[in-house]
């Protein structure tokens, strides 16, 4: 690819980069200039039509919506537990399982999350995970970036399998040279042997996730500021990495794509819960946040602290307080995994479509019953009859979360259709001399000239551009899935060995999760903090470069069988917690 089409395509992501991280402008700031550039970008230099442009961004507009139902429904859900005195129960159950805010963030953002993750996908366990973290007296950065962190190692089995059933399966399916190459394999055995790399490969990466986590919450929320002072719960946190990896391992080999990251959650909590609360494992110092008087004013949201209403004495039990999330757990497995419901929740009839936006290709679909923002606003409901609660609490939580949407909407409204700009800027008509693929794609081929016989280390960074773009895994993997498969044949692999380098691209779809920034907008809205984005994505490029480079040793030791490559990944983790353990305030 010509340098110079590189760099251009390259530049809407440079400036929301230095926009937001470097220059720390806010995201609706940061996302409104980089979507001027980008459709500036797609009509005079791709030659992209103008109605596609406009179609993208009506598209945009539209998904934002979306996750704006979502966010909604999760701050109202955060609002009624608070309204009816119930959150407090929840926070002292948890206390009761451990007061060291480690094994906390541990049970609730890794295991917890997972298990949402695993069932719904597309951000939900942000809209439920960061608002307990927040309930349970984390401050809401710190909130926003463990949960996100997290969305990583369970990321590739979330929605009950849809990046690996959608996405890879929608990039490699009814193409002939990948039947050609495969055979004797059907596309259906190809697809869970790339199930079975991706299983194994985030078990070598992701048991570590619990240790990193950890770290990353005392390096940057604690009264030391020391990473150290996470790794001392290393055995703890290494006994939750691998009760989840396991499990979760072993179901994506044997079963396939569907429920490795919920087994593996409710494995992992089933054993973990138990240990933490008889203190196996468990450090003997336990870790707390500084008082809050001495919290920073960054470290903080719109939304209250408080845990109840004042005038409201709780006295829920603890499984009467959780309840309402048993009914959103279970509400998102029924719609997932019973066909003949998801069939009906997706299908025409409770779908919303608006088809050839403007003449393009571009179609426009809502399906608010099958979404998880409805799920949430079910529970919340529920809560009023579990709690026997006043009306007027119900309404002042309805309010609020209200408020908060309106503060969350105007940087989701300009951040996704930039990505949607962005994903669509192919030329108009590619038969033209001088047509241009869309900027994801014109990225990619320019690494696979420049990169072709290091791609198992290139290919993780390809799909975690793609999920950073387009803040999903599933989409990632339906842009970059066939372009992975045709780069692994190009450099001579094998149909076994492409199926790793397949499976890279859907790692690191998984870990650019972390830094998406409508995933990153949307998770700091449930906990009312906002303008601080890029704060949150300077913390968490940290965990997705340890997950992204690491993959792509392993995969690259996998695949050459060099004894090399694999003394390199074993040296990567020891390096990144020694230069993590680098620095802090002296005790």
């Amino acid at each position: 690819m010509n340098i110079l089409n590189t760099l251009l395509a390259l530049a809407p992501i440079i400036t929301v980069f230095l926009l937001l991280v470097v220059f720390k402008l806010s995201a609706k700031i940061s996302m409104a200039i980089a979507y001027v550039v980008t459709a500036l970008l797609a009509v005079f230099f791709w030659q992209a039509a103008p109605a596609v442009v406009a179609a993208a961004t009506v598209n945009g507009m539209i998904v934002a919506l979306t996750i704006l139902y979502i966010v909604f429904g999760a701050i109202l859900m955060l609002n009624t537990l608070k309204e009816s005195g119930a959150i407090h129960s929840i926070r002292q159950g948890f206390m009761d399982v451990s007061p060291d805010r480690r094994v906390q963030v541990i049970i609730v953002a890794w295991l917890f999350g997972s298990l949402v993750e695993g069932s719904s996908g597309f951000g939900t366990p942000s809209a439920v995970g960061a608002p307990l973290l927040l309930a349970l007296g984390f401050p809401a950065m710190a909130s926003v970036m463990s949960i996100l962190i997290i969305q990583s190692t369970p990321v590739s089995f979330g929605a009950v399998g849809t990046p690996l059933l959608v996405g890879v399966w929608s990039g490699i399916n009814n193409k002939e040279d990948v039947t050609a190459a495969i055979t004797p394999q059907t596309v259906e055995q190809y697809l869970q042997q790339i199930t079975g790399n991706v299983g194994l490969l985030h078990a070598l990466v992701g048991f570590l996730i619990p240790l990193i986590l950890c770290g990353m919450l005392t390096r940057f929320y604690g009264e030391k500021r020391s990473f150290r002072e996470g790794l001392k719960a290393w055995k703890f946190a290494i006994f939750a990495g691998i009760a989840f990896t396991v499990p979760y391992y072993l179901v994506a080999r044997f079963l396939g794509p569907e429920f490795p990251s919920m087994v593996g959650g409710f494995i992992g909590l089933m054993l973990v819960v138990p240990a933490a609360k008889r203190g196996w494992f468990v450090p003997k110092e336990t870790f707390d946040f500084p008082p809050k008087d001495r919290w920073e004013s960054r470290w903080l949201g719109t939304l209250s602290g408080k845990t109840h209403d004042d005038d409201n004495t709780p006295t829920f039990s603890v499984f009467r307080a959780f309840s309402p999330y048993v009914i959103v757990i279970g509400l998102l497995i029924l719609t997932r995994a019973l066909k003949p419901l998801k069939a009906f929740l997706t299908g025409d009839m409770t779908t919303i479509t608006l088809p050839n936006l403007f003449g393009s290709a571009i179609t426009s679909k809502v399906q608010f019953g099958y979404s998880p923002g409805t799920i949430l606003i079910i529970a919340a409901i529920a809560c009023i009859f579990i709690f026997k609660m006043d009306i007027k609490r119900f309404k002042r939580g309805w309010g609020d979360a209200g408020k908060t949407l309106i503060s969350a909407a105007p940087a989701l409204f300009l951040a996704v259709p930039m990505v949607q700009v962005f994903i669509n800027s192919q030329s108009g008509d590619m038969s033209a001399a001088g047509a241009l693929p869309s900027m994801p794609m014109v990225l990619a081929h320019s690494a696979a000239d420049w990169f072709s016989g290091m791609w198992p280390n290139i290919a993780p960074w390809i799909g975690a551009l793609g999920a950073f773009i387009a803040g999903s895994n599933t989409v990632s993997n339906m842009m970059f899935s066939y372009f992975q498969f045709s780069t692994a044949q190009q450099i001579g692999l094998n149909a076994d060995l492409s199926s790793i380098v397949v499976a890279l691209q859907a790692i690191g779809g998984a870990a650019g999760n972390m830094i998406s920034v409508h995933n990153v907008v949307a998770a700091a809205a449930v906990v009312g903090l906002l303008n601080r984005e890029g704060e949150v994505i300077r913390q968490t490029l940290i965990p997705m470069l340890y997950y992204i480079v690491q993959a792509g040793l392993i995969g690259q030791a996998l695949i050459t069988g060099s004894i090399a490559w694999w003394g390199v990944a074993v040296a990567w983790p020891l390096l990144f917690f020694g230069i993590m353990s680098l620095g802090g305030k002296k005790a």
